[in-house]
């Protein structure tokens, strides 16, 4: 289980916190590299017990999830999210993001679809989008990086 840690978490620049569900061998590093050089915070679960116990202790405002997650798929996730008090936003993704899938996430709740593979833009301008419709009025533009040569820890 990994977890980036960005370094400006201040309140006067508060962070996204973002659980990222599922495998994601071929796009990880470009959402690590993402989140890093915006500020933002970035959990990983690989599967539905590790996301449930970060659920239950973090301050998550998006769930990043595939369409499937063994024992757990999109719609599951969901229904879980909707017991919490202030449920995160869900953005599901797909390799074979359609409009049927699309239709499907918005009309159960979901906020977004996000195809694969990923583009650096359109991750920062959907999560920054789904943080906004969970706690709007605060600022969470990415902030630039100092350093174009971002690590993954």
């Amino acid at each position: 289980m990994r977890e980036l840690v960005c370094a400006d978490m201040s309140d006067s620049n508060r962070s996204i916190c973002a659980l990222l569900v599922g495998e994601f061998e071929e796009d990880r590093r470009l959402v690590y590299e993402t989140f890093e050089e915006a500020g933002w915070r970035l959990l990983e679960a690989p599967d539905r017990k590790r996301a449930l116990r970060h659920l239950d202790n973090d301050l998550i405002q998006v769930v990043i999830t595939t369409c499937e997650v063994p024992n757990w798929d999109w719609k599951r996730v969901l229904r879980n999210l909707r017991r919490m008090s202030r449920p995160p936003q869900l953005i599901v993704t797909s390799r074979t993001a359609d409009e049927r899938l699309w239709s499907e996430v918005l009309n159960c709740g979901g906020y977004d679809v996000l195809p694969q593979p990923f583009r650096k833009d359109e991750i920062q301008r959907v999560i920054a989008a789904a943080h906004r419709q969970y706690d709007p009025g605060v600022n969470v533009a990415p902030r630039r990086a100092t350093n174009s040569s971002a690590s993954v820890a």
